[in-house]
């Protein structure tokens, strides 16, 4: 699934044709960077693509006072079919991408366990420096995002407020998943 492909297609589908610039700057103005896993600034690479794949086509070329020509997109008829292709299975396949903690913890390094609590620590406070962020950021622009908008952006804070409280679960575990992995090590041969 390309969320960059279905930022660019849809909106190519819902606003009319559209250059680069102006896709960037309606990425930029729904701080798509807080609840997609795409920046902004990668929409003109994946413009290339899709032309390059037929799925949008060159409309016109315009020119305003001293800025540069710009190419025009829309999307093509193959673009609207693969929109569809992509909405569907953005709304029925979940997402669940595995994080390298999981498998950091599974194999400590047995002479770094002391290290293993400021570093969950640490974890925790950028995941809390994030969801207060994030949310900060949320009611400052909420007022220009649709409901579909706005619960998309809360989908992401959601997803921190849970990771915060497995963090902290976690926390609270260490002293026992210390205290088996040093007996395991005393233990090995």
């Amino acid at each position: 699934m390309s969320s960059i492909r279905l930022f660019i297609l849809g909106s190519l589908a819902e606003r009319g044709p559209m250059h680069g610039h102006g896709l960037l700057l309606l990425a930029e103005e729904e701080h798509i960077d807080l609840w997609t896993d795409f920046a902004a600034s990668a929409v003109y690479g994946a413009i290339k693509r899709l032309a390059a794949e037929g799925l949008i086509s060159d409309e016109r070329v315009e020119k305003h006072g001293n800025y540069p020509a710009r190419q025009v997109f829309r999307i093509s008829d193959s673009g609207r079919k693969t929109l569809d292709d992509l909405r569907e299975q953005a709304l029925t396949e979940i997402v669940i991408k595995p994080d390298p903690l999981d498998l950091a913890l599974a194999r400590l390094d047995p002479d770094r366990l002391d290290d293993l609590p400021g570093l969950i620590q640490g974890r925790l406070s950028q995941l809390r420096e994030s969801y207060e962020s994030d949310g900060a950021r949320l009611e400052e622009i909420t007022q220009h995002l649709t409901i579909a908008e706005r619960w998309a952006m809360l989908h992401e804070l959601s997803r921190l407020r849970s990771e915060i409280g497995w963090h902290e679960e976690l926390l609270a575990a260490l002293p026992d998943i210390i205290s088996d992995e040093r007996s395991r090590k005393e233990h090995s041969p």
